[in-house]
């Protein structure tokens, strides 16, 4: 089996992990840190916004069960992508709206669907997520891992819902 790897940044990750685990079966999940400058943080250290790392969702998938396409559209069906630095109360530069690309058409997909998406839901108001090449994925804590599965009365962004 040959596997792929998405790597999502859209608000709080134990939201995004829940609502991608709640919706597709066949891929594996973590959550961890990327985008930063600051080798191996942590959740303590991130969540003050100063070491400019993304809450990250990385997904594991393979292709012939569900597509990157698929993925990404997800993506932005399940979180708000005009919202700079901020996902609902969470607001920070660790909350912004990124997808980080591992490869050139990782790339090309991302840029397609982000167009589309565009122009079907979003006409009058412009999509702030930034395309990016993958750097190194910083795992979080344990507690983080599957947190509102462990936890479901933890707390779960507002902005975290299906929207189409």
């Amino acid at each position: 089996m040959t596997t792929e790897i998405a790597t999502y940044a859209a608000g709080c990750f134990w939201g995004v992990e829940h609502i991608y685990n709640k919706h597709f079966k066949d891929i594996e999940t973590k959550v961890g840190f990327m985008g930063g400058e600051l080798e191996n943080p942590s959740y303590t250290e991130v969540k003050t916004g100063t070491t400019k790392h993304a809450e990250v969702l990385q997904i594991t998938f393979d292709p012939s069960k569900v597509s990157y396409e698929t993925l990404t559209e997800f993506f932005y069906k399940m979180h708000d992508p005009t919202t700079v630095d901020a996902q609902g109360p969470d607001i920070g530069n660790q909350y912004r709206s990124v997808i980080f690309y591992h490869s050139p058409e990782q790339k090309a997909i991302a840029e397609k669907v982000t167009k589309e998406v565009q122009e079907k839901h979003f006409p009058d108001t412009k999509i702030v997520t930034t395309i990016e090449p993958a750097t190194k994925f910083f795992d979080a804590e344990e507690y983080h891992q599957f947190y509102l599965e462990k936890n479901p009365e933890g707390y779960a962004c507002p902005t975290h819902y299906l929207r189409w």
